[in-house]
């Protein structure tokens, strides 16, 4: 009976109640956008890399060697010899490595060099392993395989031509066009750093950078990273220890989650900061449904007056006017979730194809019942000041006025 009175009430006034739910439904939209981007990109970054045990780099931050072995994000502070990788990739804990070598590029990918273990060990999301959506693995020292956003972008096919460049740069003056690649394979999409990549054999690479004939026993001298995995992860910590007091040359491993964890601890603070300041754009819009709900007190007074003289309480009033006021934010959270549902549908294949970032099917994740329910909460406390007015009122006063 009360939440009916309380939707009539509204609906007579509808033009200040509509523009409260548009206030309302914006700023939820705001706050909602930013936790959902927040948490969907930390899943994507996440899901990035899965059933690795240990990366093995130069000596330098967990955090530099993870971006630049994982995401190509930045530069190696050094390289590792060939001879310092054999030792520890064959040693009866490891039950696999992929070897990686950086340095080159094409058209501003980057190119991985590495070897046919990386196509039968790396894992990514939930333990899913890479797969070929049309042709090969590489066999030969002139073959290639792309990423899927390679391919795309570029319009590669299976059976063409590339040449590439030294560097990093989107665009080089020093191209390796004396040693033409065929593509041979494409990747399937991962929504990873994966497609954002082509890769060649490590002989591959050490013969675009040797003076002499290309042959498949090119061995390179040094590489750029590894990635191990191990046959029990009892080993993890005492493997990861021997490595970073490897005798040969100064090396670090890391373990991918814990450097993970870390990164998200450094962007905490403009996590928080935004959260902050989509709570104030929520506040204040809040603020502005106390003072419509004021502002209407006072052209309600003869109407609130009748409902005392027919029986109602101030606690039926009082309650009355937070319920008018729950009624505004839900339809406001109503409307903030069916935009920002389409609004991301919209542009979930741009965060996909560009960020790597693919969307759940449920908004409501991480922290969000929490935020909903705090402004709830917050509805009732700001609602309490003209739902004080609506308990004080007098009807005798306010039927002679």
């Amino acid at each position: 009976m009360l939440a009916k009175l309380a939707w009539h009430s509204l609906m007579h006034r509808k033009g200040s109640v509509l523009l409260a739910i548009v206030s309302v439904a914006v700023s939820l939209f705001v706050l909602l956008g930013v936790e959902q981007i927040h948490n969907q990109a930390k899943h994507s970054f996440n899901r990035t890399v899965s059933g690795v045990d240990l990366i093995v780099g130069a000596r330098t931050g967990q955090l530099n060697l993870l971006l630049y072995s994982v995401f190509r994000i930045g530069r190696p502070s050094n390289n590792i010899s060939w001879q310092s990788y054999r030792d520890i990739a064959s040693r009866p804990e490891v039950a696999w490595s992929i070897p990686i070598s950086l340095g080159d590029s094409h058209k501003g990918y980057r190119v991985v060099g590495t070897s046919t273990h990386f196509f039968r060990h790396y894992r990514y999301g939930q333990n899913r392993s890479l797969a070929l959506s049309s042709g090969r693995s590489f066999a030969d020292t002139h073959e290639l395989v792309l990423g899927a956003e390679v391919a795309q972008k570029l319009d590669y096919k299976t059976g063409g031509s590339l040449v590439l460049a030294h560097g990093l740069g989107s665009t080089s003056f020093q191209l390796h066009d004396e040693y033409p690649f065929t593509v041979t394979g494409i990747l399937e999409p991962t929504g990873t750093p994966v497609d954002r990549a082509l890769y060649i054999s490590l002989e591959g690479m050490e013969a675009i950078h040797s003076n002499g004939p290309a042959n498949d026993e090119l061995i390179p001298e040094s590489i750029t990273a590894f990635m191990l995995g191990l046959d029990s992860p009892v080993t993890t910590f005492q493997l990861q220890r021997q490595i970073d007091e490897y005798r040969d040359e100064p090396l670090l491993a890391i373990l991918p989650g814990v450097a993970l964890s870390q990164l998200w601890q450094m962007l905490s603070t403009v996590e928080n900061v935004l959260l902050l300041i989509s709570a104030m754009v929520v506040l204040t819009s809040l603020l502005g449904l106390c003072i419509m709900l004021l502002t209407s007190m006072r052209e309600r007074r003869r109407e609130m007056a009748l409902l005392r003289t027919i029986g109602a309480g101030p606690t039926q009033l009082f309650l009355l006017v937070q319920l008018e006021a729950l009624l505004v934010v839900l339809l406001g959270m109503t409307v903030a979730f069916a935009t920002l549902l389409g609004g991301l549908r919209l542009v979930e294949p741009v965060l996909a194809e560009r960020y790597g970032i693919y969307l759940a099917e449920s908004l409501v994740t991480g922290r969000t019942p929490v935020l909903l329910a705090g402004i709830l909460a917050a509805t009732l406390l700001v609602a309490t000041i003209p739902a004080l007015g609506a308990y004080l009122q007098s009807p005798n006063r306010d039927l002679q006025a």
